[in-house]
C-alpha cells in the first residue's frame, strides 16, 4: 500500500503529540484499533471517506494508493473532523470541491520544496 499524507494533515486534538508515532504505525500497517483515517475517496465522484485503520490490513488495500487527509480518534471524532475539514475549505473557497482544494494545496507545498 502506498500512503501520502496531506501537508496540512488534520489530527484529533488529543493526538497532536502522538502524530508522528501514529503516522509511523500507519505506514508500517500496524494495528491501531482507535485510529480512523480520513482520505480522499478512491472514486473521484466522491470527496472524502473515512474508515478504521484496521481495514488497511485487508487485501483490498495491498495495492491501494491512499492520500490521507486526517487521522482521528475513533468514529465520532472522524465524523467531527470530516465536518471541520469541509467547513474550513468551504469558508476559504466558497466551494465544496474538497478534492480540488486539497490537491492544489499539496501541489503548491511540493512545488515549494517541502
Amino acid at each position: 500500500m502506498q500512503m501520502e499524507f496531506y501537508c496540512d494533515l488534520y489530527v484529533s486534538e488529543c493526538w497532536h503529540k502522538k502524530k508522528a508515532k501514529i503516522i509511523k504505525k500507519l505506514i508500517k500497517n500496524r494495528i491501531q484499533p482507535q485510529v480512523y483515517v480520513i482520505a480522499l475517496a478512491q472514486g473521484e465522484q466522491n470527496q472524502l471517506e473515512f474508515f478504521s485503520s484496521i481495514l488497511l490490513k485487508q487485501h483490498v488495500f495491498e495495492h491501494a494508493k491512499l492520500f490521507i487527509v486526517g487521522i482521528a480518534d475513533g468514529y465520532d471524532e472522524a465524523l467531527d473532523l470530516t465536518e471541520k475539514i469541509t467547513g474550513e475549505i468551504y469558508s476559504k473557497t466558497g466551494d465544496t470541491d474538497l478534492r480540488k482544494y486539497i490537491l492544489g494545496r499539496q501541489k503548491d507545498f511540493v512545488k515549494a520544496g517541502h
